[in-house]
């Protein structure tokens, strides 16, 4: 049976207790909605444009930006693995809002076949690798790791699953999402797609068990501060039957956990950056208009201008301030828009 070697220490054990209290900060704080829709798309950009870099894709956030925009029908693998990431994070937050994430080789098979579709052959697309693989160092190419045998990898996959069913409310949540992310990376199931699939089942196990800012979240920007770090910390040098039972998950949950508290401080930071509280920033004039719609249903531009001397290019910034407030909603087009309470 899987059972992981690690040790409680004062670092990791402070770790944890941080990260909960920021994550009881930011879980008790509301937020306008127009920002935090903003928020998530910012987060799966990052998350998109940090996961695939780690595994060597060249495209700068830029690009990562402008792709997930305008989707082009014409793209380049590198492009394609950028969109693949970007739609597993929408799928999985589609199932995490369902209460749909079973941790079986099932999912695994789904979101490993996401990442990798059209890049991969598909004899290997959404299958658990049937031969041997070898891990390379991404710098030197050299063979550094050589994973379980292919025979083992559903025994071991299941005792891992097991080993997390058994311990859900014995064991605090975030050793064992550390200790799932490591020994997926250990198993290494897939010919390709082993480290996007680990990110994104990791930060889904870590929104099921309460970290619940995964809209807002991308770890992942912090391993590909320093990829070699992360590389180092995740992974294993030798063959896997020389050296399994000598592995020790300490060290690992100890960056793990850095790196969770690192992206929950930007996530906090960048709230308090970009909120704007409704009530200290309305001056008169938006009140007016807010005032005014509460009384007839509705204004318009027109209708703005005579109960103001607000310039057109400043009325159409006050409206569209209150828009992004989300106190007011635009409808209609043209000549016919209107604006009412949200």
């Amino acid at each position: 049976m899987f059972k992981p070697n690690y040790t409680i220490t004062n670092k990791l054990l402070g770790n944890i207790k941080r990260i909960g209290e920021i994550v009881t900060t930011l879980n008790n704080l509301n937020f306008p909605k127009v920002v935090l829709f903003e928020m998530e798309k910012r987060a799966r950009e990052i998350s998109s444009y940090s996961s695939t870099s780690i595994e060597g894709n060249p495209l700068p956030l830029t690009d990562v930006k402008r792709i997930l925009k305008n989707k082009p029908k014409f793209i380049r693998d590198s492009e394609k693995e950028v969109i693949n990431y970007n739609n597993a994070l929408i799928t999985l937050d589609e199932y995490i809002k369902k209460n749909k994430i079973n941790l079986t080789t099932q999912l695994l098979e789904k979101i490993q076949k996401m990442v990798t579709n059209g890049l991969i052959d598909k004899n290997h697309l959404g299958h658990i690798r049937k031969e041997p693989v070898f891990v390379n160092n991404p710098r030197t190419r050299k063979t550094i790791y050589l994973p379980p045998e292919q025979k083992n990898v559903r025994g071991m996959l299941g005792e891992l699953f097991l080993y997390l069913k058994a311990n859900k409310k014995n064991i605090d949540p975030l050793i064992l999402a550390g200790i799932f992310h490591k020994q997926f990376v250990i198993i290494h199931p897939f010919i390709d797609g082993n480290g996007r699939t680990a990110r994104l089942v990791t930060k889904a196990l870590l929104a099921q068990m309460g970290l619940n800012t995964f809209n807002l979240f991308s770890f992942e920007n912090y391993y590909n501060k320093n990829v070699s770090l992360y590389f180092q910390k995740v992974g294993l040098s030798g063959d896997y039957y020389d050296i399994k039972d000598k592995i020790d998950f300490t060290l690992w949950l100890e960056y793990f956990t850095d790196g969770i508290i690192d992206e929950l401080l930007r996530v906090k930071k960048e709230l308090e950056n970009e909120v704007i509280n409704p009530i200290d920033d309305l001056k008169d004039y938006h009140k007016k208009i807010l005032e005014y719609i509460k009384k007839n249903g509705y204004i318009t531009d027109k209708i703005y201008s005579k109960i103001s001397n607000r310039a057109k290019p400043t009325r159409h910034l006050d409206l569209r301030k209150l828009i992004k407030l989300g106190l007011i909603r635009k409808e209609g087009k043209g000549r016919a828009t209107y604006y009412k309470l949200k």
